[in-house]
């Protein structure tokens, strides 16, 4: 048995089938009775196994901002169904028992995943309240469309990776984002007084989710109201640009920065740079605070096929359907990845070998695969040699990104070797 799994077991989450959302009648009805209830202010939209439902429905439960999908047509994704996908097996890491895709999906608690194989799709799943006209939470994978966004715009001139940040934002003078660079930002190597700590309820991360009505406040709330209040109380922790830090505070902080140089909010600026020209199905949209400021940390949520598409245009060199999105030494660059020794001191054993680029996981693998990922199992893998792109959308009980890791990492690369050995 697997770590993740046994780790399950002995906190006695039900599994996939037995949390299905529909099967457990989460919001059905009119209105649903008290005990299928799911709200926001009480805490149950964050509570498993009601988060199997609200990961595919925040927009019926905390304000958000549309982001806008193109009047041009849509970017079609022609269809190649294979019976080989579900029934490929693969070692787990740290595991002697041998998995295969479909039960790695289940055990991720997998609400959606779509295998591109030369921008066809060739494996398409869906399961618990997911629809595929319907939008889902992408958790971090966030994060990688604001890097994205901003290795754009430092490629453009118009945003300088080595100004410190107080350049752009006075206001974060005395704070400790102060005197970090744009470029720390974005790779995740300033040093603050902020902890990503998901096992420590008083870690940053809750208190910075609370400011930024992320998750309902305790009654007697007097902390910060919004996530720039929040950025303004963090302070300083060691010497920037020494080591790799996971902080979803960076991503915060990077998407004011990039409003002070375009004068648009992340989700304006999102849609006139992407998601218009990327021939999406649907419009994304963000969860904004009580400021309406967007969510840079982990706020945007998408259909699975969108998702699937922002990957493919990525791994075609930045062309989307004949367009032109993203220059291509943009996309070169985030692909060689950061400092392989300043990811290293952060001491991730599961990741021995990555880096981090622009808010992006890169593998240095034999494929050169890069990646997006999100709390909860969220993911968009693209692997140039294989000719692939996966997305998954999941609601894993537990936040912890190893929860998933041993299993999906594994997965990715064997799919990919698969597509390759298997045209």
């Amino acid at each position: 048995m697997n770590a993740p799994v046994a780790l399950l077991q002995a906190l006695k989450f039900p599994d996939a089938q037995a949390s299905c959302p529909v099967a457990l009648g989460w919001m059905q009805g009119s209105p649903p009775p008290a005990p299928r209830r799911i709200r926001f202010d009480d805490g149950s939209a964050y509570r498993f196994p009601q988060l199997r439902w609200s990961f595919s429905h925040l927009d019926h439960l905390v304000p958000v901002t549309e982001v806008a999908r193109s009047p041009v047509p849509v970017w079609q994704l022609p269809r190649q169904p294979r019976d080989d996908i579900d029934g490929l097996g693969f070692q787990p890491v740290a595991s002697r028992q041998r998995s295969h895709f479909a039960q790695a999906m289940a055990e991720a608690y997998t609400d959606g995943v779509l295998v591109l194989h030369r921008g066809r799709i060739v494996h398409e799943r869906y399961h618990g309240a997911l629809q595929a006209a319907q939008r889902h939470t992408a958790m971090s994978v966030t994060k990688s469309v604001v890097g994205l966004l901003a290795a754009m715009l430092v490629h453009e001139g118009a945003l300088d990776e080595y100004a410190r940040v107080s350049h752009y934002l006075p206001s974060l003078a005395g704070t400790g984002f102060a005197d970090a660079t744009v470029g720390q930002l974005m790779d995740m190597t300033s040093a603050l007084d902020y902890s990503e700590d998901y096992t420590d309820p008083q870690a940053g991360i809750w208190r910075h989710a609370r400011a930024g009505g992320v998750l309902p406040r305790p009654p007697g709330y007097d902390g910060p109201q919004s996530l720039a209040e929040f950025l303004h109380g963090v302070g300083p922790a060691g010497q920037h640009g020494q080591a790799f830090g996971y902080r979803t505070v960076n991503t915060d902080a990077l998407a004011m920065v990039m409003q002070s140089v375009t004068g648009q909010d992340l989700a304006t600026h999102l849609a006139e740079r992407l998601w218009r020209r990327l021939g999406a199905e649907h419009e994304a949209f963000f969860t904004v605070d009580s400021q309406g400021m967007p969510f840079a940390g982990g706020g945007l949520n998408s259909t699975l096929r969108d998702l699937a598409r922002l990957g493919e245009m990525l791994r075609c060199h930045g062309w989307a359907d004949g367009r032109q999105l993203v220059p291509e030494a943009v996309i070169l660059r985030i692909r060689a990845g950061g400092c392989p020794e300043t990811f290293a001191r952060a001491r991730q054993p599961q990741m021995r070998g990555w880096s981090y680029r622009a808010m992006w996981w890169v593998t240095h693998n034999a494929h050169g695969a890069w990646m997006a990922r999100g709390v909860h199992g969220q993911a968009l893998y693209i692997d140039p040699r294989a000719e692939m792109v996966v997305a998954r959308l999941a609601s894993h009980p537990l936040p912890a990104s190893l929860a998933c890791d041993p299993s999906a990492m594994r997965a990715w690369a064997a799919l990919g070797q698969h597509l390759i050995d298997n045209p």
